[in-house]
């Protein structure tokens, strides 16, 4: 009997009390990742943390199986990644003067379409870049191994308990403490140049490294190294830059002003060029969503349903852009681009994902690229209007949430198919976690913005959230109509996007084992170089211990990501509470980078000791 009960449980998937705790942690995380993105320009990925708490609240419950778990999880994250498209551009809005405070029925509507989008769009991705490219999702894949872990599936859980402890210890110190610097970096003066060298001491960035393997993990290095150290000093002498007594932070507003529009360049040609890619793989994907499907019978949901979503967003964008432009005629386009826009870079974010896992993935940078051609459309067919920024930034909301939530869709079916859930079930998930965190988010954004303030200081608030996503995307909306953006380096960055294709081609000609996707490339172009370092670093200790994030190895990374992401989250509440950046700071970083630096010496021995360990167990 009590082997018919567990069989039972461990097949159970979308249930009642599996949705309400999705919902209540989707709600959850996405207050906590509103202000956390707000206040530092980042969000933690929720995927595992979630995962985890309900493993927990379902355990208590005595009759929680892997499959209802990880229907948890996926509802959940949907929250944390709801509130990172929202955090990116509706801040905007009120840095243009559109908006005094977060209106409800907006801030609902905008990001209920894009999420909503974000599900639809994704489903046939599932079979071009789960089933047919095997691309890695490395959340995904931590995930599901946390998940058998935990219900004792895997073959051993020690790896993932102590990489785990590791990386939490790590977290606390650096992000709550401030005992040690979380980054080693240092820049200086050759002649008119600025030289730039640095890496973030992450544990979880090693084991994102690790998982996605080397060609992954160097292609992105390749791209940081290209763009910190090629176009960062040429442009410095280029420019004749002032440098100063300062060049560390002269290299980084160069880098963020003008190098990193390398990326968004690079990003574009990229994402165009794998859509086109992926066109059989899609078409064949979309046929495979069958006119009945999901509950009648198939793996996704029905067609029918992802159509009539479509076109209600469509049509809702549409009115809504009729009543900000005063035009139908002029609505009707950039409801077109928009919905155009959503489907790319839904694609876009959710390859991006599968390279470098969600927590990586630069749904800013096509956030921009959006904005960019969205306010150069604008400006060439309507020319200068008061309301083109705010349109283009209307754009970008809808896309940014459709993309965040592409991206973490995809980790999340990345893990059910390592699980063996059924798809239409965590796409329900999803549909359900969006539509929860939509209902949230308004309210937590008023509720920051009239508390500390957004954006620049003011007399009422001295000390705001900065939102620097958001800054940067009112800054590029209005930038394109005062004619004051890097359009260079954007050509430039597709210039380079062309030569890796053309790369990447030659490679897959002479059919060798090492690729070039040009969008790894770009991901690296457009991040700061100091994440690429450990990413380059787990690859290395991947290949060289002759893995590719597999049995012990993977759940020890996975236990680095699970540490440094729960923790990140427990930080984020009394941080929240208290509205003070340091309360936990009990020193400066005073012991410097040294001992991050040494604890990754150490992380990088020891997963190879573990892999090592399980390729050659003793007998």
């Amino acid at each position: 009997m009590g082997e018919e009960t567990s069989s039972r449980a461990e097949s159970v998937q979308l249930t009642p009390r599996a949705l309400v705790l999705g919902v209540l942690l989707s709600v959850l995380l996405a207050g906590a990742n509103a202000y956390l993105g707000l206040f530092a320009g980042l969000t933690v990925s929720a995927s595992i943390p979630a995962a985890v708490v309900s493993m927990a609240v379902l355990r208590a419950l005595r009759d929680g199986g892997i499959l209802e778990n990880n229907i948890v999880q996926t509802s959940a994250s949907a929250g944390e990644a709801l509130a990172a498209g929202a955090i990116f551009t509706l801040p905007a809005l009120v840095l243009l003067g559109f908006w005094d405070d977060f209106p409800y029925l907006w801030v609902m509507f905008l990001t209920g379409v894009g999420g909503l989008l974000g599900v639809a769009l994704t489903v046939p991705l599932r079979h071009a870049l789960i089933g047919e490219l095997k691309l890695p999702f490395p959340e995904g894949a931590a995930t599901a191994e946390v998940l058998r872990a935990g219900h004792g599936r895997a073959g051993g859980i020690a790896p993932l308990l102590m990489g785990a402890a590791i990386a939490a210890a790590a977290k606390l110190a650096t992000g709550g403490l401030r005992l040690w610097q979380g980054a080693a970096e240092a820049a200086g003066q050759v002649g008119g140049a600025v030289v730039y060298a640095g890496a973030n001491l992450s544990p979880a960035l090693l084991a994102v490294g690790y998982i996605v393997g080397f060609n992954v993990a160097v292609l992105v290095f390749a791209g940081g190294l290209l763009s910190w150290g090629v176009a960062l000093p040429a442009y410095a002498v280029w420019t004749d830059a002032e440098i100063g007594g300062d060049p560390l932070g002269t290299a980084w507003r160069l880098w963020s002003g003008h190098i990193r529009y390398l990326g968004v360049g690079a990003m574009l040609v990229g994402g165009l060029w794998a859509l086109w890619s992926m066109r059989g793989s899609l078409v064949a994907g979309f046929a495979r969503v069958g006119a009945i499907g999901g509950i009648g019978g198939g793996d996704d949901l029905p067609r029918s349903l992802l159509v009539l979503l479509t076109g209600a967003a469509g049509v809702a964008m549409y009115l809504l852009y009729w009543r900000v432009l005063g035009s139908p005629v002029a609505a009707l386009p950039v409801t077109g681009a928009m919905l155009a826009a959503a489907l790319v870079f839904s694609a876009v974010a959710a390859y991006m994902a599968g390279l470098v896992g969600s927590s990586n993935n630069p749904v800013s940078g096509v956030t921009i690229a959006t904005i960019l051609v969205t306010a150069l459309g604008l400006l060439l067919f309507l020319g200068q209007t008061q309301t083109g920024p705010v349109t283009a930034v209307l754009v970008g909301t809808v896309v940014c949430c459709a993309a965040a939530i592409g991206g973490d869709s995809m980790q999340d079916l990345k893990a059910g198919a390592l699980l063996g859930a059924t798809p239409w079930r965590q796409q329900v998930a999803q549909l359900v976690g969006v539509l929860s965190a939509m209902c949230v988010l308004a309210p937590v954004l008023s509720l920051l913005l009239n508390a500390y303030g957004i954006g620049p200081p003011t007399e009422a608030h001295p000390q705001p959230l900065p939102a620097p996503q958001a800054s940067l995307m009112a800054a590029v909306a209005e930038g394109v109509f005062g004619g004051h953006l890097p359009w260079t380096m954007v050509v430039a960055g597709a210039g380079v996007g062309a030569l890796v294709i053309a790369a990447d081609e030659w490679l897959r000609r002479r059919e060798a084992g090492f690729r070039m996707p040009v969008l790894a490339v770009a991901v690296g172009i457009y991040l700061p170089l100091e994440l690429s370092v450990p990413i380059a670093l787990g690859g290395a200790i991947a290949w060289w211990a002759g893995a590719r994030g597999q049995g012990a190895g993977l759940l020890a990374a996975a236990g680095l990501i699970t540490g440094e992401a729960l923790t990140g989250i427990l930080l984020a509440i009394p941080i929240a509470v208290t509205g003070e950046r340091e309360i936990l700071a009990v020193a400066d970083g005073g012991l410097g980078p040294w001992p991050g630096m040494l604890l990754v010496v150490w992380l990088c021995w020891w997963l190879s000791r573990v892999t090592a360990a399980v390729a050659n167990p003793r007998t």
